[in-house]
């Protein structure tokens, strides 16, 4: 295509405004930027030395370690002297109540639990099946010294003779210690139940009162077993309860022999009236 000589240098005139208005625009952008840079860069730099400053005077969370007894000794006086907030102590010590209450009531739950697998307390309608008007202790009451080093066949035969009298069997402490209560339930499981191969809670279980009573044993200067004594009251009440001052037996027999030949001699030693009652109970069955 053939482009007319004044055509050619309008295109050239064009091109060549072109060139010289993206110059003019580069060098203004440039101008601007750099009449812009100086005040930025002061603001970064005023921004830097405000961060050294800050991190030079904050104080350091952690608590110095030793070599810096005074550092330490503001951080700790800083602790005590904190300022105090009555409403989050008080919410503290509610949930902290709250939660010994649920511990107390879960630990009476296993224990009852503990109870009825080891045959020791029926289930809730075993219990209401057979439950009875419980048994008021008049007079004198036989009570039976015993540790759990006897043979369980001996104290299985004086459970079923104390039963007839309504007699209470006494142990100076646990198997394992107070703070272990599974080895006295399953030794109570044993001496109790009717049928010694029964298993579970459901077990029919003789109705004699176990107790674990040290104070009776040193009121009675019992230190070896097995050996009776007449009982005048309750001697199942708590022994925390009671001290040496209770009522106590007159008379104190030993002897590895039947519950009848105990009370016998017991009335041979002038304790005829502490007797009568239980040796009627035994004659009549």
């Amino acid at each position: 295509m053939h482009i007319s000589m004044p055509y050619r240098n309008n295109l050239v005139a064009a091109a060549a405004l072109v060139f010289t208005t993206g110059a003019l625009a580069q060098d203004t952008g440039r101008e601007k930027i750099q009449g812009q840079g100086g005040p930025a860069l002061e603001r970064l730099k005023g921004t830097i030395a405000g961060a050294k400053d800050r991190t030079t005077s904050a104080p350091d969370p952690r608590i110095p370690q030793q070599g810096n007894e005074t550092a330490r000794r503001r951080a700790f006086d800083g602790l005590r002297n904190r300022a105090a907030q009555p409403a989050m102590e008080a919410r503290a010590r509610v949930a902290i109540e709250a939660g010994e209450a649920r511990l107390a009531a879960e630990r009476d739950v296993q224990a009852k639990r503990l109870r009825q697998a080891l045959g020791l307390e029926p289930a809730a309608e075993e219990a209401l099946a057979h439950a009875a008007p419980a048994t008021q202790p008049k007079g004198f009451v036989p009570v039976l010294f015993v540790s759990s080093s006897m043979p369980i066949a001996t104290l299985r035969t004086y459970a079923a003779q104390l039963q007839r009298v309504h007699g209470v069997m006494a142990f100076r402490g646990m198997p394992g210690g107070l703070h272990k209560v599974g080895p006295m339930a399953r030794l109570s499981a044993q001496i109790l139940r009717l049928d010694p191969g029964c298993e579970g809670p459901n077990c029919v279980m003789r109705e004699v009162q176990l107790i674990i009573d040290p104070i009776v044993f040193r009121q009675h200067g019992v230190a070896r077993v097995p050996a009776l004594a007449m009982i005048p009251g309750d001697p199942t009440q708590a022994y925390c309860e009671r001290d040496d001052e209770s009522p106590h037996a007159r008379y104190v027999v030993y002897g590895d022999s039947a519950l009848s030949g105990l009370l016998d001699e017991i009335a041979r030693l002038g304790g005829r009236e502490e007797v009568r009652d239980a040796q009627a109970l035994l004659a009549a069955r």
